[in-house]
């Protein structure tokens, strides 16, 4: 099956699973007009509240058109620094937090492997309103299985490659995502490897979401979940500014 994205299908994402941002902000920024009937405000203040106002609101959208519409990332071009031609893949697995967008794309590059798609996101542990709305419009591919993230029903050593796109920051817990991450180390083969899309919490991030940046993790912690979990390699490539790419091996 091939999946055809609509023009903005990212940014209009965005805007529709973090609405509950939105909406509040727009109530504040409704509150800060009329609070001039009542207040004067120094003109010059008032025009740089209004002015971080309208960042917060607009450059998150513009960073997500770039990352998610226009840099290519669900055609997969990325991916070819990841993984040569010549490696045998058999097996994949794609584990997801309630939202799968690229299950389908993988299979259409893969054809003749094996995909087993997983999805670990657990409502009394993952409780981000964004991706309870997420949920409801998400794609799901054939026979994906609800997992607990401690717990991936496959054989030892049993896979090619491990992606994880765009979900392991829903796992809050550092705790939670070493024992996610040893899961990932144990169907891992020895030759094979863990590749893993994330935002960071760091200054080209938090210059695009202002304090929304604190839903991402650093690369420093994340470095320190995939050795906890036992993985001997940790490399990193920047796909744009505000994404990263980490593969990871046994």
């Amino acid at each position: 099956m091939e999946i055809r994205r609509r023009k903005f299908q990212g940014v209009l994402n965005i805007l529709s699973f973090n609405r509950h941002f939105y909406i509040i902000g727009l109530g504040v920024l409704a509150l800060l007009f009329a609070s001039r009937l009542f207040f004067a405000w120094p003109p010059m203040i008032f025009e740089l509240i209004i002015i971080a106002f309208l960042y917060g609101f607009i450059m998150p959208l513009l960073v997500s058109a770039w990352v998610y519409d226009f840099s290519g990332y669900y055609n997969f071009q990325w991916l070819n620094k990841q993984v040569r031609g010549d490696e045998p893949v058999m097996q994949i697995v794609n584990i997801n937090a309630g939202f799968d967008e690229t299950s389908f794309i993988i299979k259409n590059r893969y054809p003749e492997a094996d995909l087993r798609v997983f999805d670990f996101y657990n409502a009394r542990q993952h409780t981000e309103p964004a991706i309870k709305r997420a949920r409801k419009v998400s794609w799901v591919y054939p026979n994906t299985q609800q997992i607990a993230s401690n717990a991936i029903p496959l054989e030892d050593a049993s896979a090619d490659i491990v992606f994880l796109l765009s979900a392991v920051h829903e796992i809050r817990s550092h705790e939670e995502k070493v024992r996610f991450l040893k899961e990932c180390f144990r169907i891992c083969k020895p030759q094979g490897k863990v590749i893993m899309v994330e935002h960071l919490r760091d200054f080209p991030n938090l210059l695009a979401f202002s304090v929304g940046f604190t839903h991402f993790f650093s690369r420093a912690t994340w470095k320190n979940a995939f050795e906890s979990a036992g993985f001997s390699t940790f490399r990193e490539t920047k796909f744009t500014p505000f994404m990263s790419v980490f593969n990871c091996t046994p």
